[in-house]
């Protein structure tokens, strides 16, 4: 019955603040150093360096690119390759969504028709003795063609069904690359972006170029800085990676190599995987003129990998002779994939987000109060005083006492009828 008096008891009370004017040096101190943090936090932080007095918006983006170049050949060291290699032949596909791939090497298997052949050397599986090693219409695993239930005593292989001659697993990609020169090609980015809350769209031209001069001009990162053309080896190696170089959107493809860190002639042998990022940050509280990309880049894979080093995939061009008879010529190529992110925010004063920070730096000011209480009621040597003077307790002509004293108040009947009358209250 003790828990039910006094949970009552608790019911008909009410608690208000007291305020307690403590004159302390120590206490004084505390609290004033305590508000000082937070409205430095408030202020300094949250609003001016988070931008709290801003809303913002998410860009919203378009990337297109294009890229040239011209590569001759040398036939004399590789006379199955055609001698030149034009933007037509090395970008393979034409257009990709935020990504382009630039051939930067092959192995070549010319005239390739549809026959049997042995299968290749190093397709695991490949190897027989007897016709029942190849069982017929089936297929090995990364094998180049159909089994045909025969084993080719000549070289101890299965004969199989598919383009012959098969390409040979053990040529290696050459060295140097087959178009070395591909470092001097040059990627024309274009990106057109949209914040649609402030109805803003930019892109990462200058308005006040003319096409001679997106034809002649180069990156420097000086009087040209603002030339949207940059070669392929810089951004690779980072050789043009000064933050004054930043807003040019035209690229070679040997600076997009540069700017990762790693060597142009690494990746042309093997290929790689290439991230360019644009970012745009806009503080749309300036002029909008402002409002300009940052280029980045580094490389997705890495040159330390054991196995599976590199990028590349095989495409093949298909012909037939003056007879109709099909033949093609099977590429693998090597190259780099160039993948393009985009990614930013705009940020304009709004009323909402400043009122917010500063509502909330008030209340953080509480925190002074409630530490500084901590310290004087349960800390500083005259913690009974204080909690003498911050506490008062008032008793009320109506007050209910738990626990009358002895021949006062109610007797234990008028408390039981009582007890009985609350609960029955508070559960109807």
């Amino acid at each position: 019955m003790n828990y039910i008096r006094t949970g009552i008891s608790l019911f008909f009370e009410y608690d208000t603040p007291r305020i307690v004017h403590i004159q302390s040096k120590k206490v004084g101190v505390i609290n004033r150093f305590i508000q000082f943090c937070i409205i430095g936090y408030v202020i300094g932080y949250a609003i001016i360096f988070k931008k709290g007095y801003q809303d913002f918006d998410n860009v919203q983006s378009v990337v297109t690119t294009k890229v040239k170049g011209i590569v001759m050949v040398n036939t004399t060291v590789h006379p199955d390759i055609q001698p030149i290699w034009d933007v037509a032949d090395y970008i393979v596909p034409p257009q990709e969504n935020n990504a382009f791939f630039v051939i930067t090497n092959l192995i070549v298997t010319p005239n390739q028709s549809i026959g049997i052949c042995p299968e290749d050397s190093t397709i695991h599986g490949s190897n027989c003795t007897v016709d029942k090693d190849c069982p017929a219409g089936t297929s090995l695993p990364v094998g180049n063609g159909v089994l045909t239930g025969k084993c080719d005593p000549d070289v101890s292989r299965c004969e199989i069904h598919a383009w012959c001659p098969v390409e040979n697993g053990t040529t290696k990609a050459p060295k140097p690359a087959v178009l070395e020169e591909s470092k001097k090609f040059t990627v024309f980015i274009k990106n057109n972006i949209e914040f649609p809350k402030y109805s803003v769209k930019r892109r990462n031209l200058p308005d006040n170029v003319s096409n001679d001069y997106l034809q002649s001009c180069r990156y420097d990162g000086g009087a040209n800085s603002r030339c949207p053309i940059f070669t392929l080896q810089s951004i690779v190696e980072g050789a043009n990676n000064d933050p004054a170089d930043k807003y040019c959107p035209i690229f070679v493809l040997k600076d997009i190599v540069s700017g990762t860190g790693s060597r142009y002639d690494e990746l042309f042998g093997q290929g790689g995987v290439i991230q360019i990022r644009i970012k745009w940050n806009c503080n749309l509280d300036l002029s909008v003129d402002k409002c300009l990309p940052e280029y980045s880049f580094r490389r997705l894979d890495s040159s330390t990998y054991k196995i599976s080093k590199g990028y590349n995939f095989r495409y093949s061009r298909n012909f037939k002779d003056a007879n109709g008879t099909e033949f093609r010529t099977l590429y693998k190529a090597y190259g780099i994939k160039f993948v393009i992110s985009v990614s930013g925010q705009a940020r304009k004063f709004a009323p909402v987000p400043f009122f917010t920070n500063v509502g909330s730096g008030l209340a953080l000011l509480s925190i002074a109060t409630i530490i500084c209480d901590i310290v004087v009621l349960y800390i500083l040597k005259a913690r009974a005083l204080y909690k003498e003077k911050k506490y008062l307790q008032v008793v009320g002509d109506d007050a209910y006492k738990a626990f009358p004293s002895a021949g006062k108040g109610r007797s234990g009947k008028d408390e039981e009828n009582l007890i009985r009358l609350f609960v029955n209250c508070m559960t109807k």
